[in-house]
């Protein structure tokens, strides 16, 4: 089982920037991949990055450019750098955990606010 603990969300204003932290912990041997996730009000939970145990990344579309998923294996911790924060981004942003045999885990999520 892996747990997973997000950090870093908050209010900023548009064109700032924060970032995430996921940190994992459990069977993290287990992890094949992890993201994170964002899912605003009245709205579907959609991807925003992913990054694999090889340091493979990929994003949305409308993240490219202006997000960047990274990880320190050390810490076992998993970041989302975003910059150029536009007011539709604001959204709860979850962490997510994915392990070779497909169980998914989820952290508990961190709300980002984009004023504009």
């Amino acid at each position: 089982q892996v747990q997973l603990v997000e950090s870093g969300g908050g209010l900023v204003q548009a064109g700032g920037s924060l970032r995430l932290s996921c940190a994992a912990s459990g069977n993290i041997f287990s992890i094949n991949t992890m993201g994170w996730y964002r899912q605003a009000p009245g709205k579907q939970r959609d991807l925003v990055a992913l990054i694999g145990r090889g340091g493979i990344t990929n994003y949305a579309d409308s993240m490219k450019g202006r997000f960047t998923i990274s990880r320190d294996a050390a810490k076992n911790t998993v970041y989302l750098q975003m910059d150029s924060l536009k007011p539709e981004d604001t959204a709860v942003y979850y962490c997510n955990a994915l392990t070779f045999s497909g169980v998914r885990s989820w952290g508990q999520g961190t709300q980002v606010t984009v004023s504009s």
